[in-house]
C-alpha cells in the first residue's frame, strides 16, 4: 500500500509523519500525580513495544509530576488535558514532549494563543484531538446528526485556529466509536490536510469487542495508507493495547519483527490442553527478537501439514509431542518438555 505522505513531526526522541514508521502509542491509567505507580506502568508498555505514551492532567500536582516522571522513562510523553490552558502550559513547562487538546474546549482565543505561544517557544507539537461525542451543536444541526463529514469539518476548523496563530506543528486526531465513520472521516480528511494523523476507535470497549473494533477500522484505515501513529484503545490493562497494535501492523506488512504465533482451533483429535499450550507459547516468544512464524497444532496427526507455512511449530501428542521444521518432523519430545525444547530451539535459531 502507499502510504499517504504527511508532514514530519517530531515527538522527543521519535518521529511520526513523512513515510516514516507508523509508532505505537498508549495512555497509562495510572494517577499521574502517583510518579511511582505512573512510571512502573509507563517502562513496562515500552519494554511491550510501546513507542510514545499518554498521562492524563487533570491537575496541577499531575502537570508537576511530569518533570519527575521524565526523569525515569525513555519514550516520548504526551500531556492530555481538557479545558484548563493553564495545566497545558504547567505540561509544557514540566518536560512534556506533545500536549494533547481540544481548541473548542481550552478556553478563549487568548487562552488558546497563550498555550500556543508555550508550544512554539520549544517547537512542541500540539496534537488537536475532536471526538464525534464533543461536536459543537451548529456542526451537529449543520448535517443532521454526528456525521463523518461534521467530525472533519470540526477538526479543520481547530487546526485553523492554531494554524491562524502561526503554528503548525500539528498532529490531528479525529475519533469515533462508530468504526465505519472513523473509516470515512480519516478518508476525507486525508484529502484535505497534510498534517500527520493520529488513529484509532475511541470508546472501543473491552479485550474482545475493542480488538474487534479496532482491528476493522484500523486495519480499513490504515491498508489505505493512511495514518502515522495509532492507539487500540481496550478497557482494560494497556499492555493489551500494545500486543493488540503490534499484531495489527504486522498482519498488514506495516512492522516486520517480533515472532507471530499461529494456532489450530481445536478440535476432537485435540489431545493435549491446546489453548493453555498457544498461550503459553505466545507469552514465552514475547522476549524473542525473531520475525518468524511459530505454529502450536493440537494433534501429530494433521500437526505438521498444517505447520508447514510456519518456519517451526510444535504438535501435541499423548505424552509426547513433535518439534516440525518447515513442515517436517524434526523431533519427538515428552509433553513436558514440549515448551522448553522449543525455546531452546528459537534461542539457537539459523535458517
Amino acid at each position: 500500500m502507499k502510504r499517504t505522505q504527511t508532514k514530519t513531526v517530531q515527538i522527543g526522541n521519535r518521529i511520526i509523519g513523512g513515510g516514516n514508521p507508523i509508532l505505537i502509542q498508549s495512555m497509562t491509567n495510572t494517577k499521574t500525580e502517583d510518579v511511582k505507580a505512573t512510571t512502573e506502568q509507563i517502562n513496562r508498555l515500552a519494554a511491550a513495544g510501546c513507542d510514545i505514551i499518554r498521562c492524563a492532567v487533570p491537575t496541577m500536582e499531575a502537570a508537576y509530576a511530569l518533570k519527575e516522571i521524565k526523569k525515569e522513562i525513555e519514550i516520548p510523553l504526551v500531556a492530555d488535558i481538557h479545558f484548563d490552558y493553564r495545566l497545558a502550559i504547567a505540561a509544557i513547562e514540566n518536560g512534556a514532549d506533545k500536549i494533547r487538546i481540544n481548541p473548542g474546549n481550552i478556553g478563549s482565543k487568548e487562552r488558546l494563543l497563550a498555550v500556543v505561544e508555550a508550544a512554539k517557544e520549544r517547537n512542541l507539537p500540539i496534537r488537536v484531538g475532536v471526538n464525534s461525542g464533543s461536536l459543537e451543536k451548529e456542526i451537529v444541526e449543520k448535517y443532521h446528526g454526528v456525521t463523518a463529514e461534521g467530525i472533519v469539518e470540526s477538526a479543520l476548523d481547530k487546526v485553523h485556529m492554531i494554524e491562524d496563530i502561526g503554528y503548525d506543528n500539528l498532529v490531528i486526531s479525529i475519533k469515533s466509536s462508530n468504526v465505519l465513520m472513523c473509516v470515512k472521516a480519516h478518508e476525507l480528511i486525508a484529502e484535505k490536510t497534510d498534517h500527520p494523523l493520529h488513529v484509532g476507535i475511541t470508546e472501543s470497549g473491552t479485550i474482545i469487542s475493542g480488538n474487534i473494533k479496532s482491528s476493522i477500522g484500523l486495519g480499513l484505515i490504515l491498508h489505505q495508507g493512511i495514518g502515522d501513529t495509532i492507539r487500540v484503545s481496550l478497557t482494560g490493562d494497556p499492555l493489551e493495547e500494545i500486543k493488540s497494535a503490534k499484531l495489527i501492523l504486522r498482519t498488514l506488512g506495516l512492522r516486520t519483527g517480533g515472532i507471530e504465533v499461529v494456532s489450530c482451533p481445536t478440535c476432537g483429535r485435540t489431545q493435549i490442553n491446546l489453548i493453555e499450550l498457544a498461550n503459553q507459547v505466545e507469552n514465552m516468544v514475547a522476549d524473542i527478537p525473531l520475525n518468524i512464524k511459530v505454529a502450536v497444532m493440537g494433534c501429530v496427526v494433521n500437526g505438521p501439514g498444517e505447520a508447514k507455512e510456519a518456519d517451526i511449530g510444535i504438535a501435541g501428542g499423548i505424552h509426547e509431542g513433535l518439534i516440525i521444521k518447515h513442515g517436517e518432523v524434526y523431533k519427538k519430545v515428552p509433553e513436558d518438555e514440549l515448551l522448553p525444547a522449543l525455546r531452546e530451539e528459537l534461542l539457537h535459531w539459523s535458517e
